[in-house]
């Protein structure tokens, strides 16, 4: 016999660290469509493993509308060679975006740090005039 889990809105809302409001939103997308006992709604496994991979796919990148593409792709009865030829671009897509970031993430790590060789050589010059003042000063008095 197989039972099938359901979760709450709430349950999936705590168990994720999410507000029900951003489920809801979810579901708005097309992201989730959960099943309703009148105005309760009803969320399987299958809507538990969505928004495990939605939140996943946020964090790693993509957008909501890439996420949902790749759902509804996903979801179609027979996959097809057209079907995953477009999951395999959407991929090769994000691959490329993510090492174009990554490539500017390395160069404006080395311009900080430039920057911040700059101001503590700075902060060192200004120590040194500021003790030399007061060293002057002290012996005018």
């Amino acid at each position: 016999m197989n039972a099938t889990t359901i979760y709450s809105i709430g349950e999936l809302a705590r168990e994720f660290d999410i507000t029900t409001r951003s489920i809801r939103f979810y579901e708005d997308q097309g992201l989730l469509s959960p099943k309703r006992q009148g105005q309760t709604r009803l969320y399987t496994n299958k809507d538990r493993v969505r928004l495990k991979l939605i939140l996943r796919g946020k964090r790693l990148g993509f957008s909501l509308a890439e996420t949902k593409n790749l759902f509804d792709l996903y979801d179609m009865e027979n996959s097809s060679a057209r079907q995953l030829h477009t999951v395999l671009a959407l991929i090769d897509d994000k691959k490329m975006s993510l090492k174009q970031q990554l490539e500017d993430i390395k160069v404006l790590l080395v311009e900080l740090t430039n920057l911040e060789d700059r101001c503590r050589d700075e902060l060192a010059e200004i120590g040194a005039d500021q003790s030399t003042t007061s060293s002057a000063v002290a012996n005018q008095e």
